[in-house]
């Protein structure tokens, strides 16, 4: 077997694993040493496979997610069912975001993607540990909101709107 057939091969059984594979075990199976395992791995990666080598073998990451920018306004108090809409869709609220006319794009991590981690964020807001970023800009902000699939996305997206949430792009 030739190297582009066994890089085939070597793609294939990572692909098609339900669980991590050894370099070891990939070894036996394709009749090569481990060594030749890994810089085969090495130049499927550097072609683009996105093969992640873990302490128990080699994978690969196919999860890829859909994401979207929305632009919301709402009060503090709609803020929980903001989150919670969000989060009982299948959605992650990854970030927030303002575009403050003085400072620009002020970004700030959030990675919500439960009703447990949206609750504990709404108890660091009544507890005065931080507040909103929304107020920097009168309760106007943006989510990134990733999903599985675009479709989720879509059923958050009417989610939202159907609340009020969701803002058009050229208000404010």
């Amino acid at each position: 077997m030739n190297g582009v057939t066994r890089r085939e091969e070597l793609l294939n059984l990572i692909k098609n694993s339900s669980e991590p594979l050894s370099g070891s075990a990939l070894a036996k199976r394709l009749s090569v040493s481990r060594q030749v395992i890994v810089q085969d791995v090495a130049l499927l990666k550097a072609a683009g496979n996105n093969i992640i080598s873990t302490n128990r073998g080699y994978v690969l990451n196919t999860a890829s997610r859909a994401e979207r920018v929305f632009k919301m306004y709402h009060t503090d108090d709609e803020i929980p069912d903001e989150l919670n809409t969000v989060v009982d869709l299948g959605g992650t609220v990854e970030d927030v975001f303002v575009w403050h006319r003085i400072f620009g794009k002020i970004t700030a991590k959030m990675d919500i993607n439960s009703r447990r981690s949206a609750a504990e964020y709404i108890e660091s807001l009544k507890n005065g540990r931080s507040s909103p970023l929304k107020k920097v800009t009168s309760d106007y902000h943006y989510h990134t909101i990733s999903a599985d699939t675009e479709r989720t996305l879509d059923k958050i997206e009417a989610a939202l709107a159907e609340k009020g949430f969701l803002v058009e792009e050229d208000e404010y």
